[in-house]
């Protein structure tokens, strides 16, 4: 194995990355875009929802609900009529819509329960649950403090102190925000070695440099090094950049050792991206393998559900992964700040999956060469 060869046949593969403006389009949008946009514009908690209230009662205690839903939980409800709401939800203008009955406000002073009809659009179950039990408490405070006459506190026999730490926004973005980069560097690692191999075999080029005087270890080098320094790039990037300018997340850890870890985690995504690349042989079977290969490793790996909330079967499985130890150590030293003394067995087990699949896919990419 010569070192001259791994790194002129890395530049080759560069240069042909730079002559791939669908790939290049789609690395700048991984790391940009898709990241920003993920963490901004798909909110998991209650922000911003329409609601539209019925009015039948016209009564001081009714307006009072109706001026209970202010931003930034709700937009300002719209007043419509009876007939209009079923339409309205049906249009999917209204994700929540309120029906206060006549009479409402004589019924409270009487003692009588009434009753208030509260529709919910449930397709939008980012805040279908969250609003409708927001909805409620909100209702039923605004009632309270009319029928007493005054605003009171609700006295309980024990103070929970909160104290949030490492997120003490309870800003939803900041962690998706990480969790995007951490699926980005899978997803584009894999492609673009994958990519790269099938690309060479549909044009040609494997065969001649089949007879040039290089070993199968060192094309698979070239890959390995080349497509994963582009991603590592890409990811300081993103970090520095999207996350830490434009997003705002505070970024608690070391950055380099965060890019270390990034660096063993390429070197097994890499090799599992040229891995699948021999299997599947043309760029159709290649997409349908990622389909089946990152799913998984995207939604089992703790990243998007906590380990702890999964089977134990499952999570066994997927300690084979190396998207399990880069999710631990990535929220770790970003989030939390942890050092090298805290996140070292993920780094060893990194090393450990890398060199395994090195070695597996190596085997495979030399039957592929025949």
């Amino acid at each position: 194995m010569r070192l001259g060869n791994i790194g002129q046949l890395g530049i080759k593969e560069l240069r042909g990355l730079l002559r791939d403006p669908m790939m290049l389009i789609l690395i700048v949008y991984a790391f940009t875009l898709s990241i920003y946009t993920a963490s901004r514009a798909t909110p998991v908690s209650l922000s911003r929802a329409t609601i539209a209230i019925v009015d039948e009662d016209r009564s001081p205690v009714s307006g009072r609900i109706a001026l209970a839903f202010y931003p930034p939980y709700f937009i300002p409800p719209r007043l419509i009529t009876t007939a209009e709401m079923d339409s309205r939800m049906d249009a999917g203008l209204d994700t929540f819509a309120l029906n206060i009955p006549p009479n409402f406000q004589r019924d409270l002073l009487a003692g009588r329960s009434p009753a208030i009809q509260l529709n919910v659009d449930a397709t939008r179950m980012s805040q279908a649950f969250n609003g409708a039990g927001h909805i409620q408490s909100v209702v039923s405070a605004e009632v309270d403090e009319f029928l007493r006459r005054y605003r009171a506190g609700g006295a309980v026999p024990v103070d929970l102190v909160l104290r949030a730490r490492f997120n003490q926004e309870l800003n939803k973005a900041w962690f998706g925000a990480i969790n995007n980069v951490i699926s980005s560097i899978t997803m584009l690692s894999i492609i673009l070695t994958g990519a790269a191999l099938i690309r060479e075999r549909e044009h040609g080029t494997l065969d001649h440099l089949l007879v040039m005087p290089v070993t199968p270890v060192e094309l698979m080098l070239s890959k390995v090094w080349s497509m994963g320094l582009v991603v590592l790039v890409a990811s300081a990037f993103s970090i520095t950049v999207v996350v830490q300018g434009m997003l705002g997340v505070p970024i608690e850890g070391s950055i380099p050792l965060f890019l270390l870890g990034t660096a063993l985690q390429l070197l097994a995504t890499t090799c599992l991206g040229i891995f699948l690349a021999t299997v599947a042989g043309t760029m159709p079977q290649f997409g349908m393998l990622l389909i089946l290969v990152l799913l998984p490793l995207q939604m089992l790996s703790g990243g998007n559900t906590p380990r702890e909330s999964m089977p134990e079967i499952i999570q066994n499985i997927m300690l084979a992964a190396p998207n399990t130890h880069f999710v631990i150590l990535a929220q770790a030293i970003l989030f939390r700040g942890a050092g090298l003394s805290v996140v070292w067995p993920q780094f060893a087990a990194l090393i450990g999956i890398g060199a395994a699949l090195f070695m597996f896919s190596l085997q495979r990419f030399r039957k592929f060469l025949r």
